[in-house]
């Protein structure tokens, strides 16, 4: 009998002044019969030192110390190793509720659940201010879902709106193993496509509505400011358009599928900082020529609403960004 009850896989980078809080909330959780796995990605500062000293003080904590390969592929060696019935994830700079494990846990085992989900609220590091918002509180998930168990079939009108996030949710150990679960690597927003996948391969899900997982927002957040890394928010649609196709969901949601594809690069590029606009163009024109010669082309221009639609064209229409900056000057 597996005595471990969940796994969770922290990934730090160079988190030495918020490591302590997230450890700390997960070695003081209520549910005792937990593992650790601590994966320090090459950081520079002093994370690593901190990480060991709580170690030294509690078998349940493993640490993998490597060179730096980023979150998904973090994540992904934490998943092969994790022993625990059921697996979640921290960022390093976010903590949980004390209780999270305990009761995230009895309701996945009551229900029998692919994945459970519960609500995240931010935490704004320079005012100390608590806040939530609709995405990370589920709320496209109305008062119909709570206390059942629900297929992804029941949430196919409006699945991309659900939060991505791979931190608000345990998942059954056995059911990620089953589909092969894994984060795309070597590219920020490595999220978005792991939730689909998983999301729309499991047949048990449910809801908690409370709020177990506390988001750190601080200036050195990935998703704080709008910069250079957004340029992965273009192959991250790209690997997301592959396993919907691969695993034969692209028919069921294609209409909504190939909006949020072409609608996550464009609002990049509106928002993103001045030096990426004219490489984060040319990567989207890249994917367009690509897009063009498939199969799925027709698609999108049957399915596109008027805005992204142009969008779309414009991007093929014109060779450089000032180009297509003349004709759409919001961008």
């Amino acid at each position: 009998m597996n005595d471990i009850k969940i796994s969770v896989i922290l990934s730090a980078y160079n988190e030495e002044k918020f490591i302590e809080k997230a450890i700390e909330s997960v070695v003081g959780q209520t549910l005792k019969d937990i593992e650790i796995i601590i994966i320090n990605d090459g950081s520079t500062d002093n994370t690593l030192n901190i990480i060991n000293s709580y170690a030294e003080d509690d078998s349940r904590i493993k640490v993998i110390d490597q060179e730096n390969i980023g979150l998904g592929a973090s994540r992904n060696k934490g998943m092969k190793i994790a022993n625990g019935e059921y697996i979640t994830f921290l960022d390093g700079d976010d903590w949980f509720r004390e209780d999270a494990f305990e009761i995230s846990y009895n309701e996945a085992k009551a229900k029998d659940t692919d994945i459970t989900m519960y609500q995240m609220i931010n935490y704004d590091d320079e005012t100390g201010r608590i806040y939530e918002n609709d995405w990370f509180n589920l709320n496209n998930l109305d008062e119909s879902f709570d206390g059942i168990v629900f297929s992804p079939e029941k949430t196919k009108d409006f699945l991309f709106d659900l939060s991505v996030s791979s931190c608000q949710k345990i998942y059954r150990k056995s059911f990620l193993d089953s589909i092969d679960a894994s984060f795309p690597e070597g590219i920020y927003f490595e999220d978005m496509p792991f939730f689909f996948y998983v999301y729309l391969k499991a047949e048990r899900i449910s809801i908690i509505r409370e709020h177990f997982y506390y988001r750190r927002k601080h200036n050195a957040s990935i998703t704080h400011v709008v910069d250079a890394n957004y340029l992965d928010t273009v192959e991250a649609g790209c690997e997301l358009m592959r396993r919907f196709v691969d695993n034969g969901f692209y028919e069921d949601y294609k209409f909504d599928l190939i909006a949020y594809k072409i609608n996550g690069p464009r609002m990049a590029l509106m928002d993103i900082t001045e030096d990426a606009k004219e490489p984060l163009f040319n990567l989207i024109k890249e994917d367009y020529e690509k897009i063009k010669k498939t199969e799925y082309y027709q698609d999108y221009l049957d399915n596109l609403g008027p805005k992204k639609k142009k969008f779309l064209l414009d991007v093929l229409k014109y060779d450089t960004y000032d180009e297509f900056k003349k004709e759409n000057p919001e961008y």
